[in-house]
């Protein structure tokens, strides 16, 4: 009797490993990786910023650098390939109107919706990620994955003149880490409304296991205008208020954070 039990009980046990195991490497699999899940082009700022203020920028003469406006959709498009893609880089590369139609399979689905298993998803051969595919194949995705200028028209962008309080952020904090704690990513609408200091869309990823300060809570993003590396958001419950990473188009402090693409008309 006493055998039998410990077989069964070695059995379950096993069992238990194996379930957990498989978890955690789904887990490890559908985590956001900054060198992996990204763009390799950025966005550029409609105005150039000096200590804050904004003005008009004056036009390049590189080609490059007239791509602008299009935060929203390149934080939208990381999140979509997240979801429904998956890449073959033993395959071989698609000619141009091929890989069009595919990148439009998966940005014309609604970002806020389930991922797609990975029998499912949609396939892209010859690259590793999409860092890799977007470096490779730029203008072609800056042609397909959509057009920055809707972005201004959002009828969520209203919240910004009528939720600008601090028990919204409290409420938007909460939000955003219920969405990384479920493995989900964050997009959010940062801005410091009535100013124009900064009018921006970036994708929140991981909170940062340390914190030289108590209860400020720091976050690792990817922002469209800077595709070296990642900035940092900070949440700090003193004051129930979000901070920005300053930088070349950003002065730097408090901004206010509106979370987008988790549902309808967001």
């Amino acid at each position: 009797m006493f055998g039998t039990w410990g077989k069964l009980a070695g059995v379950w046990w096993l069992s238990a490993v194996v379930v957990i195991s498989v978890a955690s490497a789904s887990a490890g699999e559908a985590e956001f990786h900054f060198d992996r899940d990204t763009l390799a082009f950025a966005n550029q700022t409609v105005f150039e910023y000096h200590e804050g203020h904004a003005s008009l920028r004056k036009k390049s003469a590189v080609k490059r650098d007239a791509y602008n406006r299009h935060c929203f959709v390149l934080c939208r498009t990381a999140m979509q390939f997240k979801k429904f893609a998956r890449f073959d880089p033993h395959g071989a590369p698609l000619d141009d109107a091929s890989l069009a139609t595919r990148v439009r399979a998966v940005t014309h689905r609604a970002a806020w919706t389930e991922p797609l298993p990975e029998d499912q998803r949609i396939v892209f051969p010859g690259y590793k990620d999409l860092r890799e595919m977007s470096k490779e194949r730029r203008e072609l995705l800056q042609r397909t994955i959509g057009h920055g200028w809707p972005s201004y028209f959002r009828i969520s962008n209203a919240r910004m003149m009528f939720q600008p309080g601090a028990g919204y952020q409290k409420k938007t904090h909460a939000r955003l880490n219920a969405a990384l704690a479920r493995g989900q990513v964050f997009i959010g609408f940062l801005t410091t409304y009535p100013r124009l200091s900064i009018n921006h869309s970036v994708l929140i990823y991981k909170q940062k296991s340390f914190s030289p300060n108590p209860g400020v809570e720091r976050y690792l993003v990817y922002d469209p205008n800077h595709t070296e590396s990642p900035r940092e958001l900070v949440w700090s419950p003193s004051t129930r208020s979000f901070s920005y990473q300053k930088d070349w188009d950003f002065i730097g402090g408090f901004v206010r954070v509106y979370q987008v693409y988790s549902k309808w008309l967001q």
